[in-house]
């Protein structure tokens, strides 16, 4: 992926990621359970986002639906992605401790983590 996503540009794709397929109306909606949006926003700024290629638009009924065409995955991915090389030079060891060391994890969460890092020690075996 080229591009990333903005922070309202991801919020409307939690919500397609979520959902499915939907309207402008519904996205809106959704929006506005945060903060008050207005429809002529959300509707420019998915016309942008189907522009930028995030989203498709099937327009083979009346109600227009958008749909991601970008999975969470590939926007996760170059998000953190991103963030190692530039906020922690590179470093993905400095971005665990900086995220488990601000953030409660429970146990589920650190036996998570103890399994990657089991695989990981593995494959450098290997």
């Amino acid at each position: 992926m080229k591009k990333k996503p903005t922070e309202a540009e991801l919020e409307v794709l939690q919500i397609l990621w979520k959902h499915g397929p939907c309207s402008v109306r519904f996205v809106n909606t959704e929006l506005s359970k945060n903060r008050e949006v207005v429809y002529t926003t959300t509707l420019k700024m998915m016309q942008v986002m189907t522009e930028k290629g995030f989203l498709q638009r099937d327009t083979s009924s009346r109600t227009h639906l958008y749909e991601a065409i970008v999975t969470e995955k590939a926007v996760k991915t170059t998000l953190v992605d991103r963030m190692v090389d530039t906020v922690f030079q590179g470093s993905p060891l400095q971005l665990a401790i900086q995220a488990l060391g601000h953030t409660k994890a429970d146990s589920e969460d650190l036996e998570a983590l103890k399994e990657i890092i089991r695989k990981l020690e593995n494959q450098s075996k290997s």
